[in-house]
This record gives C-alpha cells, sequence and structure tokens, in this order.
C-alpha cells in the first residue's frame, strides 16, 4: 500500500517539510516509517476523558512496538453530563461534525498514513468513525473504556440516578443529606458513565461494527486490560496498513446490521440511531428507519443495562461481553459472521469460544426480554418521517398509551412546569422547537425525562420531542420527531388538550386531530425562529439535516 506520508516528507522538494518535523525531535529514521496519527480526546472537562493521555501512550508505544511513528494530535469534545440542561447542549450533537471534520483536517494537511482514533463519549465516537469512513485509511478506533459504577446508601448507582434523584427532591421525596451522598458517590472515577448510555452504547457498537478490537466497549476504564487493549491497537493498526485494510472494507451495509443487531439486543441509547445513520451516510451505505425497525423487529432484546435494569458494563464485561453477545445472536443467525474486522479476522472467528457466563446480564437467546429489540421506531401524523424510542426502557403499561397534549416551545419552559408540579398522570408531554434546525443542536432531553422518572411519574407520562433523549432517559421517551416543527413538521401544529395516541408494539404515533383541521392550524402556523443566531450554530443551524437523515450536514 502506497504511503501518503510520502507526499509529505519523502523527496528533495519536502526537505523544508522534515526540517520542520526535526525541529519538533523526530529523526530521519522515524520520518522513514509510515505516520500514524493518534487522535487523542484528551482534556481535563469530561471524566470519560480525564486518562485518554495514559491510552494515548499505551497506543503510542505500540505503534512503536510495530514499526511505525505515532504523531499524537487532539480532538475536542463535550460532556454531555456538564452540558446538560442549559445552552451547553446545544453544541453537543453539533460539535460531532467538527470532530469529523478536525479529524479529516488533521489527517490529510499531514500525510498520515494511518489513524487510531481515541474517544470515549457520547459525540465524539462517532464522529472519529465518520471521520474514518470518509478518509477510508487504515483507521481503529481504541475508547477510554467505562467507568465503574458508584454506590450511593450501600446500592450502586450510575449518573442517571443522580438525574432522578433532582426529581425526587424538588418533589420532596428526599433530603439534601441523601441528594449530596449520591451527588458524591454516583461517579466514582474515570470513564464513560456506567449504564448503556450513548458512550458506552457507540463504543460497544464499534466493536460491532468490527471497526475496534474485541473488549472496547466493556474492558473498564481503570482496569489493566484497557491499557493493554491500546497497545495491541496500537500493533494492530500497522497490520490493517500491511494488509491494506481500510474502513470501508470494515463498515459495509452487511456490518451496519449487524451493529443494528448488536444495538437490539444490548438496548442502546436512541442516539445510536442517529449515529449509525451518518456512520452509514459517510461510508456511502444505504441505511433508513424503515430498515432500522425491520431489525428491531426480529432481534431479540437480550440485556437490560442501567438505566433500563440493575446491571452495570462491568457486569457485561465480566458476563463475556459484546463477543458474548454475538456468540447468543449467531445461534439465531441475527448476525452475519463471514465479515472481515479489524482483527484481519472474520466475526466468527473474533467470537470462537466466547461464552455467556452470565444469564441474568446476557438472556440466552432462547429466554429473551422480549423477542423484539431494545428501539422502536414509529410514524404517524405528527411523526410522517418517523420518531425513535427506547422500547426496552419503557413500562409495560406505557407501550401504549393515549393522553392529553402538554405543549412547551422549549426545554426549559417543560422542565418548569415539571419541577413545579403542573404535569399529572396521563399526560402527554410534547417538547418542540428543539430539533437540529429549531435548537439548533437537538439537546438531549435528560432532566425533564429524570424528573419525572424521581417523582415516579415515568410510568404514567409520557414524553415526545423533536430533540433527543440521552441513553440514561427511562419511561416513554420518544424522541428524533421528524419534520421537526422549524422545518414545518406537524409536532408544531398540536396544541394544548389534544389527545395523543402512542402505540410502541404497532409502530405508531399520532394527534387525535382530523387532516381537515390540521390544514386550518398550518394556514395558521408561524414558524418559531432559532434562539441562536450568531456564530457557528446558526451555520449548523442552515446547514444540518433531519434527525430520520442522521441530521448530518447538508
Amino acid at each position: 500500500m502506497e504511503l501518503k506520508s510520502k507526499n509529505v516528507i519523502h523527496g528533495v522538494e519536502r526537505a523544508p517539510n522534515r526540517s520542520l518535523f526535526y525541529a519538533m525531535g523526530y529523526t530521519t529514521e522515524e520520518l522513514n516509517r509510515p505516520l500514524v496519527g493518534v487522535v487523542s480526546a484528551h482534556s481535563e472537562i469530561v471524566p470519560g476523558h480525564s486518562h485518554l493521555d495514559k491510552i494515548a501512550d499505551a497506543v503510542k508505544a505500540g505503534v512503536r512496538m510495530a514499526g511505525g511513528t505515532p504523531v499524537l494530535v487532539p480532538a475536542i469534545g463535550v460532556c454531555d453530563g456538564i452540558a446538560m440542561g442549559h445552552v451547553g447542549m446545544k453544541y453537543s450533537l453539533a460539535s460531532r461534525e467538527l470532530i469529523a471534520d478536525s479529524v479529516e483536517t488533521m489527517a490529510v494537511a499531514h500525510g498520515f498514513d494511518a489513524l487510531v482514533l481515541i474517544p470515549n463519549c457520547d459525540k465524539i465516537v462517532p464522529g472519529m468513525v465518520m471521520a474514518a469512513a470518509r478518509l477510508n485509511i487504515p483507521s481503529i478506533v481504541v475508547s477510554g473504556g467505562p467507568m465503574l459504577a458508584g454506590l450511593a446508601d450501600g446500592e450502586r448507582a450510575s449518573l442517571s440516578k443522580l438525574f432522578e434523584a433532582v426529581g425526587a427532591r424538588k418533589a420532596g421525596m428526599i433530603d439534601d443529606a441523601q441528594l449530596e451522598e449520591l451527588e458524591k458517590g454516583a461517579c466514582p472515577g474515570c470513564g464513560s458513565c456506567s449504564g448503556m448510555y450513548t458512550a458506552n452504547s457507540m463504543n460497544c457498537l464499534c466493536e460491532a461494527l468490527g471497526i475496534a478490537l474485541p473488549g472496547n466497549g466493556t474492558i473498564p476504564a481503570v482496569h489493566s486490560g484497557r491499557t493493554q487493549l491500546a497497545k495491541l491497537a496500537g500493533m494492530q493498526i500497522m497490520e490493517l496498513l500491511k494488509q491494506g485494510i481500510k474502513p470501508r472494507d470494515i463498515i459495509t451495509e452487511k456490518a451496519i446490521s449487524n451493529a443494528l443487531a448488536c444495538d437490539m439486543a444490548l438496548g442502546c441509547s436512541t442516539n445510536s440511531v442517529l449515529h449509525l445513520l451518518a456512520i452509514a451516510h459517510e461510508a456511502g451505505v444505504e441505511l433508513s428507519l424503515e430498515k432500522i425497525n425491520e431489525v428491531s423487529g426480529r432481534t431479540p432484546n437480550l440485556c437490560h443495562l442501567a438505566p433500563a435494569g440493575p446491571t452495570y458494563i462491568q457486569d457485561l464485561n465480566v458476563a463475556g461481553g459484546i463477543p458474548a453477545v454475538f456468540s447468543e445472536l449467531a445461534k439465531g443467525g441475527h448476525i452475519d459472521t463471514s465479515l472481515l474486522t479489524c482483527t484481519g479476522k472474520t466475526v466468527a472467528e473474533n467470537i470462537k469460544g466466547a461464552k455467556n457466563t452470565n444469564h441474568s446480564v446476557i438472556r440466552p437467546l432462547e429466554d429473551p426480554y422480549s423477542k423484539t429489540g431494545g428501539i422502536a421506531v414509529m410514524w404517524g401524523n405528527i411523526a410522517k418521517d418517523g420518531c425513535v424510542v427506547k422500547r426496552s426502557a419503557v413500562a409495560d403499561e406505557m407501550l401504549c398509551h393515549t393522553g392529553p397534549a402538554r405543549v412547551f416551545d422549549s426545554e426549559d419552559e417543560a422542565i418548569d412546569a415539571i419541577y413545579n408540579g403542573k404535569i399529572v398522570k396521563g399526560d402527554v408531554v410534547v417538547i418542540r422547537y428543539e430539533g437540529p434546525k429549531g435548537g439548533p443542536g437537538m439537546r438531549e432531553m435528560l432532566n425533564p425525562t429524570s424528573a419525572l422518572a424521581g417523582m415516579k411519574l415515568d410510568k404514567d407520562v409520557a414524553l415526545i420531542t423533536d430533540g433527543r433523549f440521552s441513553g440514561a432517559s427511562r419511561g416513554a421517551s420518544i424522541g428524533h420527531v421528524s419534520p421537526e416543527a422549524a422545518s414545518g413538521g406537524a409536532i408544531a401544529l398540536i396544541n394544548e388538550g389534544d389527545m395523543i395516541e402512542i402505540n410502541i408494539p404497532e409502530s405508531k404515533i399520532n394527534a387525535l386531530v382530523s387532516d381537515e383541521e390540521f390544514t386550518k392550524r398550518r394556514e395558521q402556523l408561524v414558524i418559531k425562529e432559532p434562539n441562536i443566531k450568531t456564530g457557528w450554530l446558526s451555520r449548523y443551524a442552515r446547514l444540518v439535516s433531519s434527525a430520520n437523515t442522521g441530521a448530518v450536514l447538508e
């Protein structure tokens, strides 16, 4: 395989270029080896990234052991938990595009021959994978690993329980001392937050896609195995370069189907839908919500990890991790085991000998939580292009629900109403103008869903939005409503008190309003403009596509 770095540092004409490398301390011997970009999202503002400097050092050691020259470059990353509930969350999803663009920029401008991508949290993982698919040079992902579960009041806990505790405190169900104990105990150290939230969802799905080594999604951040995995990734990238194996050789239509099957079995965050659509787009693979629902309809849900259940990613790791999940799925023919992965081997070779060692963490294929997947897509007169719900985190009694709409034009208005006791059993909270264009940035709605859960209303109240939900959300939390309100979607036409009918098993969601009435309302509709009109978010709002196509930039 011809090295791209030759265009940067080889030949008489590139003497000035080489001089600049020498200025940084590189030797002639290093410049005669392949240049491997080591893209690290290390920072001191994201718990999942605070230790990535150590992971990057391990990757660099692996690259050197295998005969390459590692070159460390940075990537940005937003901590969704810290950005939650205020204007900062508008930047989170949008940052995915910045990350993909910046990785492309650094790789092409400096002639990297291959990439080792070191993300860990929500948008950083898909942003880097999107860049890999776009660039199509040998690439491998190695994440920073999950955080261990916390401890409060003698029970294991995670960040989602803390968000719910805020609702419980507002309702007077717990006191300040109990809230403080959970606040200080929920997140015990570095790593991506410990439940099956978006970060861990995407790190597991990188394994399922074949772009990361086995263990990437589940080995805890603090375990020595995580450092060993990073060294192995550094060594393996040199093998991928030698064999000429590129991301688009791995991220194929069948690999996306495998990832979707894994997604459904695990009960991943609904954000995984947005990100798989975007990754498929960059890889030139056709993917639609209809395809996602079709895979969900035939794939059993095998795991109820927090917030859907009492188990955590560390438990999934001990139970056998993604290889064990794949082994279960393979029994029923739910995945294609012949596909090439970044190990240089097939899926079948990777999972040979994998065992499900804990059936309470990974249900056997014969005894699933449900015969259908953890995510469901619905359509109807208020979501003609679809909407998404994490079905595995919905109580049985809320799978079908009809109730009056309580309509809010922003997340902030809805939170105020919830905290002040204005939402009652049976209501359907509608939050609009929070989509990709309307937000702008499609904020996550963890605060309102957690408040409802903390107030013990998650089994009685549904929430619908053209924004999105954190993987830490539970309950009938229905997001990604498309078209969004800012694009004239019918969610903008819902009035206070309209009856909303939700039927998750039948993939239906409708306002019980006639077409004639909606036509009258549309004639009087004045679309609310985004409340950010400056900076790059205003540019994002003009260019971003709908959620049903992955909220990619057009």
